[in-house]
């Protein structure tokens, strides 16, 4: 496996455990929906939540969260718009962006951007 998919592997089981912290079920990790992916998706009680997860071991080339591209965004919203679909989800919903920065051996940081795009 290459580097940065270990990278981003690692960033997405630190923001899974991280929502389960906050007091979220995991529905689904990796949700894919035609050429869409949703890297998690997330219940607490009537809150759907939508998780794109960016993880970067350096900033030298910008912010985690900058590397979410227009394109990345109307994916994200047409695999989110299926998944809402198939549950017939009534209630409220919401878009978030889990940024990982870090180097080991020093510790990651996760920066939670809640309603990060509709």
């Amino acid at each position: 496996m290459a580097e940065h998919n270990r990278t981003g592997e690692t960033g997405e089981k630190m923001a899974a455990t991280y929502l389960i912290e906050q007091g979220f079920t995991i529905l689904a990790q990796n949700y894919r929906y035609r050429r869409a992916e949703i890297d998690i998706i997330a219940q607490k009680a009537t809150l759907l939540l939508f998780v794109e997860v960016k993880t970067r071991t350096s900033n030298h080339h910008g912010f985690p969260e900058e590397a979410i591209t227009q394109k990345k965004i109307d994916l994200f919203l047409l695999a989110a718009e299926e998944f809402i679909h198939q549950l017939n989800w009534q209630y409220e919903i919401r878009f978030d962006i889990i940024a990982i920065s870090g180097c080991p051996p020093a510790p990651f940081q996760i920066h939670h951007i809640e309603d990060a795009f509709h």
